[in-house]
C-alpha cells in the first residue's frame, strides 16, 4: 500500500509540470511574545510539502537548540513525537524568562528522497522576540548553511520586503535560488497554476535576497546548495541538499 502511495505521489508530482518542494519546519505558537501574553511557547518541528500540506516523516533531529543572549541551549532532549499532516513530527513547550531574542534552530538526520536521487539536509530556523528586546534579531547562528535576516523575521505586515542573506560555510552564496512557499495550515489558500505553489527568487551577488509575502501567515524561505561531500546510499554515493531554511511570520492589520 505505501509503494502504490509513494507512485501515486510521484505521478502527481511529474504530471503537474511543476516540482513539489521540501521544506524543513519549525513553526513556535508566536513570534512576538508581548508583557501579559502566555509565555510558554510551543514548537513544532517537522518536514512537508506546506502549501499542499502533504507532510513526509521526519525522524527525531539530530540537533536541535535556541540561542539567546548569546548562549546556545539544547534542547533535543525535550522532543516529543507528535504528528503533523498526518506524519511523524517532534513538538516541545519553551518557556521564555525574559526579554530578548531567540533563534531556534533544527538539523535534521539526511533525508533519503528517491525521486531526487540524493539526500536532503535542511538547517531550519525561525526567530522569536520576547518583551520588547530585539536586539540581535541579526545575528547568525553559525551552521553549516542559513538565511541570516536583513530584515526582522519578525514584526513583519503582510506585503512588507523581507531580505535576507545566503550563506554557505559562513560565506554568502552568490545568485542562490530561494524557493518560497506558504504554509497553508487551513488550507484556504489555493494557487492559480501549479507553477505557483512554489515562488522562486535569485539572490544578487552578494547572496542577498528581497521577497514581499502577499498574505499573513507563516512563509518558508529555503536556499538550497550541493554539499561539497556525499552519503553513501544501497553502496553508491549520492548528492546532499544542503538547505538553509529559515520561517517568518507576516500579520494583517488590526481593526477597530
Amino acid at each position: 500500500m505505501k509503494k502504490i502511495t509513494f507512485l501515486l505521489f510521484l505521478f502527481v508530482c511529474f504530471s503537474s509540470g511543476a516540482a513539489f518542494a521540501h521544506y524543513g519546519m519549525v513553526i513556535p505558537s508566536d513570534s512576538m511574545v508581548m508583557q501579559g501574553e502566555n509565555k510558554t511557547l510551543s514548537l513544532k518541528l517537522s518536514f512537508s510539502h506546506p502549501f499542499e500540506m502533504i507532510g513526509m516523516e521526519l525522524e527525531k533531529p539530530k540537533a536541535f537548540s535556541v540561542i539567546t543572549g548569546g548562549k546556545t541551549e539544547d534542547l533535543l532532549l525535550a522532543l516529543k513525537k507528535a504528528q503533523v499532516m498526518a506524519h511523524t513530527a517532534w513538538e516541545t513547550d519553551y518557556s521564555i524568562k525574559r526579554p530578548g531574542i531567540y533563534m531556534f534552530y533544527m538539523e535534521p538526520v539526511p533525508y533519503w528522497e528517491p525521486a531526487e536521487d540524493c539526500f536532503i539536509v535542511h538547517y531550519t530556523k525561525t526567530v522569536v522576540t520576547a518583551f520588547g528586546d530585539d536586539e540581535g534579531w541579526d545575528a547568525e547562528a553559525g551552521i553549516k548553511t542559513e538565511i541570516v535576516p536583513l530584515s526582522k523575521p519578525f514584526a513583519l505586515y503582510a506585503g512588507n520586503v523581507f531580505q535576507g542573506i545566503v550563506k554557505l560555510d559562513g560565506k554568502a552564496v552568490p545568485y542562490a535560488e530561494v524557493e518560497i512557499e506558504y504554509y497553508n495550515e487551513d488550507k484556504k489558500a489555493e494557487a492559480p497554476t501549479d507553477y505557483m505553489v512554489t515562488q522562486a527568487v535569485k539572490a544578487d551577488a552578494n547572496g542577498v535576497f528581497t521577497y514581499a509575502a502577499p498574505r499573513s501567515g507563516w512563509w518558508g524561505f529555503a536556499a538550497l546548495n550541493t554539499a561539497d561531500y556525499k552519503i553513501k546510499h544501497e553502496g553508491q554515493d549520492k548528492d546532499v541538499e544542503l538547505g538553509a531554511v529559515l520561517w517568518v511570520q507576516f500579520l494583517d492589520w488590526k481593526t477597530k
